[in-house]
């Protein structure tokens, strides 16, 4: 199937604000009072009046993003930090080298192989935000699927449905939760008690649902949609390409188990927000550098790389923000949330979530950025949920199930499509095999959206 030509994201995002400063001309403008709720500002449901109306220019347009890029500094700052500090432990080369090694200690165990190496990618997923970078991987796992009995679709299932799951099921993934939280004006990354019931779902699902084909095609091969194919592929598992794991690379495996040691403790006991944990992460890449034998040149070095690499995702969400600036002048975004608000006026609060959690998910398709869909939706859903009775720790949940489900199916996806391009797999054939996965996720995660709101899922 031809690949859907889908334009950049941040082409998107600049016709979105077009269309917004459009709206300011067309849409009645109105506005909600805001009121003090402990120590945050929530919407006063019984205040929505017309207001008078304020167009969007077009050099409106064009200041709204740097204005949206200044209001959202301190995520945008956060981006930069932690993608440097991840930089400088894939410099080191100590995941890659840690994940090889798991592997090739499991070679001829293949019952053993699929849950480790998956949920070994769940983790680096609901931790690091892993995505990208799991690319390095499907050269290596397909020739082993393939190795062990399995076929193309196990192997890069393996890397992709890992690390998936664990995005989308992820309890501290600082490049969604941390951002949606930060804008939901929520304890960043508390509820995190459930959202680990919530991984150990998604991840147990994708795990069992990969097995279970993987047990078929070993049984018998040409079940595979892709035994062809498979049958010209090099049989042979190339491990080489990955760093033997040495002595500095377990102490940069246990200076990341520290650091996430002490984010918790952090979050938890002293109620670390963005500044705490940027440094924190900061001092993980220093340290890690260090102890990685990259040298002081070499640390600042991959720090500069890692902060580039998430270049795209910083200015994704001064973007997205952007729009929110040009609907909050031309008093757009209230007459928005209360359009929503009378739609599911008297729904159960329940159903109210589960629609956020379907709504999250076809946004997803067209704004395939767990950023940048933060950025883009939270402003209207943390409001929205006040309004519908729904806690805003339910609201995030429901955007972080929904960003991440389909991530790993829509052809807008790039590093998926890229996935799928090294692993020689058609996506038409991808797609009919997943599908039956996404349904359950889906099934799954409306399901843990829901239980969320019955048990208010907080803490607010």
């Amino acid at each position: 199937m031809k690949r859907i030509k889908v334009p950049h994201v941040l082409v998107l995002l600049f016709v979105i604000i077009i269309i917004a400063a459009i709206s300011t001309y067309i849409v009645t403008p109105g506005e909600y009072n805001r009121v003090e709720k402990g120590d945050r500002v929530v919407v006063d449901p019984d205040s929505y009046h017309v207001v008078e109306r304020n167009t969007a220019g077009v050099f409106d347009v064009l200041k709204s993003i740097p204005k949206g890029l200044n209001e959202v500094a301190y995520i945008v700052f956060f981006i930069f930090i932690v993608g440097g500090a991840f930089g400088v432990i894939q410099e080191t080369g100590a995941v890659f080298a840690g994940i090889a090694a798991v592997t090739k200690k499991l070679k001829g165990k293949e019952k053993l192989v699929i849950p480790v190496v998956m949920l070994i990618f769940s983790l680096g997923g609901s931790m690091f935000g892993m995505a990208e970078e799991t690319l390095a991987f499907v050269p290596a796992m397909v020739p082993l699927a393939i190795a062990l009995g399995f076929d193309s679709i196990t192997g890069v299932a393996m890397v992709l449905l890992g690390a998936g799951a664990g995005f989308a099921g992820a309890f501290m993934n600082p490049f969604t939760i941390g951002i949606a939280q930060g804008i939901s004006e929520l304890p960043l990354f508390s509820g995190m008690q459930y959202r680990f019931i919530v991984w150990v779902c998604i991840t147990g699902i994708a795990i069992a649902f990969v097995y279970r084909y993987a047990s078929k095609i070993k049984n018998n091969p040409k079940l595979s949609s892709v035994y062809e194919e498979d049958l010209k592929k090099e049989q042979e598992v190339d491990l080489t390409q990955f760093q033997k794991l040495e002595r500095h690379h377990k102490f940069v495996l246990l200076v990341v188990l520290i650091t996430f040691g002490l984010l918790i403790w952090g979050v938890i006991e002293q109620g670390w927000f963005i500044t705490e944990i940027s440094a924190l992460f900061l001092g993980m890449g220093i340290v890690s550098g260090i102890v990685g034998k990259l040298g002081t040149d070499g640390t600042a070095e991959a720090f500069v790389k890692g902060a580039k690499n998430l270049a795209m995702a910083a200015l994704i969400v001064g973007f997205a923000r952007g729009i929110l600036v040009i609907l909050t002048q031309g008093y757009i975004i209230d007459t928005v949330l209360n359009s929503m608000a009378m739609v599911i006026q008297g729904l159960p609060g329940y159903l109210s979530a589960l629609g956020m959690f379907l709504f999250q998910c076809l946004l997803n398709i067209i704004v395939p950025s767990g950023s940048g869909q933060a950025a883009l939706t939270m402003p209207i859903m943390a409001p929205l949920s006040d309004l519908a009775g729904v806690s805003r720790q339910t609201a995030v949940l429901a955007y972080q199930l929904g960003d991440g489900f389909t991530n790993v199916w829509s052809p807008t996806s790039g590093y998926f499509m890229a996935g799928l391009g090294l692993a020689g797999v058609a996506w038409k054939k991808w797609a009919k095999w997943f599908l039956p996965l996404l349904g359950l996720w889906v099934l799954a995660g409306g399901i843990l959206v829901i239980i969320a709101q019955l048990i208010n899922y907080g803490p607010f």
